[in-house]
């Protein structure tokens, strides 16, 4: 239940704070007075858009906040629960600068403007003065049967297994579109890789491959050349390591050989004739070890050229065909599961089709059982708001396609007079009818709303006399279990409520601002008589007034 709303500097309001209670409220005021700011200023505090031009004249920002009892609201206070916010209270507040930007809290922690919306939708509901039109459209023919018959979850769940199945639906049509160009893909694949196997080109083996070629294209070169640098260290007359020995045995021969430079240098030559006999060994080794090979060399020279021929066929560095292979090899693994995959996504999309028909046979089965109940109802309410011979009935007739709300088009159907079959509101209802059906439609789907704080705008347009009092007695006996607010200019209306505020607008000098206040016993007789008979309030407009205010106030059987 709404308990507070405050607001400063929004519109023409420059501060107010109402302190509001159960039961049925009306809301008047002149033409002109401001009673959509109120309301205005409750949809901000909702979630609803802000507009950078709702800050009042010369001020910074606006700042709204709306306070409610959510004792009674077990969604509400789940809704807050889950999201680790106090639950014991719920206070909303949103400010608007005058540059139009937005910042909006919940219970003091900083939110979105779709958490407002959201925890909004638990706390109020709010029917507005077009609500009449809205019946002109099926989808809220259904909607209204829905939320009747508790069905507003299910439709939901409904909705998501229908667009689960939507989407299996066209990732299959997909598959299948392309499932021709796979084929293909998948046959150049297999060549590839087939041929690839054959070349079975391991890791490290193209390295190897042109070390190879290159010592058997070289053989013989190798094997001449390393004879005649052996021949150089080892020749016996000639040879560096016959030289070396004969100059170390001279110089060992000369006196003070073994102090100074000349111990120095006899070292180093020593150092030499070691170095050239590891090299002599080492060269004699290689030409030991090379051979002359046509064959080996024929062999290696072909599956060089094969791993060539192939990089090209690829166009690839003969060095990348082991990386290619892996991944040629990877994608048609991928591939060669299509068909399964085919398969298996189609059964997927049979089992969800068929969840979907379950539970939309399911609700269509409630809907049907709903119909009769819902325009029952309505009817009654269609009595008292003195229609009582026009025939109010719900048609539900299953539809050939499925939508993500179910198998079932409603549509409300109205006979304005006995004897006609009942048709289409549009076809059938003049204004004021429709104004009267569209707030019998409105009460009995307020009657069975799980939110507890109602709104109404101005809903009793086109409706006077009798038929006005009437409106105010089902109001009221609305606000009995919770709490209505009601924005009227039908005395006949106001005076039903169990409290009456009254919005009025000042102008002094330069400036506009409305007032709103909750008016007491006295008040509320002024106000009804102005609403009567005008601005000059006759003995016999407040008399009119008083005995209309004593008179709602009784009770009603």
């Amino acid at each position: 239940m709404l308990v507070q709303l405050a607001v400063r500097d929004f519109a023409i309001v420059e501060r107010l704070e109402l302190d509001l209670g159960g039961g049925m409220t009306a809301i008047t005021g002149e033409t002109g007075a401001g009673k959509s700011i109120l309301l205005d200023a409750l949809g901000l505090c909702l979630g609803e858009r802000a507009d950078a031009a709702s800050v009042r004249h010369g001020t910074r920002q606006a700042d709204l906040s709306a306070r409610f009892d959510i004792q009674r609201l077990p969604a509400a206070r789940a809704w807050l629960e889950t999201r680790e916010l106090p639950a014991d209270d719920c206070l909303l507040r949103r400010v608007v600068t005058r540059a139009g930007r937005s910042k909006a809290w919940i219970n003091g922690q900083p939110c979105t403007i779709a958490d407002l919306k959201a925890l909004g939708e638990t706390l109020i509901e709010i029917h507005g003065q077009h609500a009449h039109q809205a019946l002109l459209r099926e989808e809220t023919h259904r909607r209204l049967l829905d939320d009747f018959a508790g069905l507003g979850a299910d439709v939901a769940a409904l909705g998501e297994t229908f667009r689960h199945w939507q989407a299996l639906q066209r990732r299959l049509k997909q598959l299948a579109d392309t499932s021709d160009e796979l084929q293909a893909r998948r046959q150049l694949l297999r060549y590839q890789v087939e041929e690839l196997d054959q070349l079975a080109l391991a890791e490290g083996e193209l390295a190897a491959l042109e070390r190879e070629q290159a010592t058997l294209a070289n053989a013989e070169q190798i094997i001449g050349d390393t004879q005649f640098a052996v021949d150089c260290c080892e020749h016996d007359e000639g040879g560096a390591l016959n030289l070396l020995h004969q100059a170390l045995s001279r110089l060992e021969a000369l006196p003070g050989s073994e102090r100074g430079t000349m111990a120095e240098a006899r070292g180093m030559l020593g150092e030499a004739r070691i170095q050239i006999e590891e090299a002599a060994r080492e060269l004699r080794h290689l030409a030991d070890a090379t051979e002359l090979d046509p064959e080996r060399l024929a062999h290696v020279e072909e599956r060089l050229g094969e791993v060539h021929r192939i990089a090209r066929k690829h166009h690839v560095m003969p060095e990348e065909l082991t990386s290619l292979h892996a991944t040629l090899r990877d994608e048609l693994e991928s591939l060669e599961g299509g068909d399964q995959d085919l398969e298996a996504l189609s059964a997927e999309a049979e089992t969800a089709r068929e969840a979907y028909r379950q539970q939309a046979r399911r609700i269509g089965d409630t809907r049907r059982q709903a119909a009769p109940a819902f325009a029952e109802e309505v009817q009654s309410q269609l009595g008292f708001l003195a229609m009582g011979k026009a025939h109010f009935a719900v048609d539900v007739e299953e539809r050939d396609t499925p939508q993500p709300e179910g198998l079932e088009a409603v549509r409300f159907l109205i006979s304005a007079n006995p004897g006609q079959p009942p048709r289409p509101l549009a076809k059938v209802a003049s204004g004021g009818e429709l104004s009267r059906i569209s707030l019998a439609i409105q009460v009995v789907a307020a009657t069975h709303s799980t939110i507890s704080t109602l709104v109404f705008d101005e809903v009793d347009v086109g409706v006077s006399g009798a038929t006005a009092e009437i409106v105010g007695q089902l109001l009221r006996r609305l606000g009995t279990n919770g709490q209505v607010m009601t924005v009227t200019h039908l005395p006949q209306v106001a005076a039903q409520a169990h409290h009456h505020l009254h919005i009025e607008k000042q102008t002094a000098e330069d400036t506009t601002q409305t007032q709103m206040a909750l008016l007491d016993g006295a008040g509320r007789v002024r106000e009804l008589a102005r609403m009567l008979g005008g601005v000059h309030l006759s003995d016999q407009t407040l008399a009119h007034a008083r005995e209309m205010l004593s008179a709602s106030q009784r009770p009603h059987h």
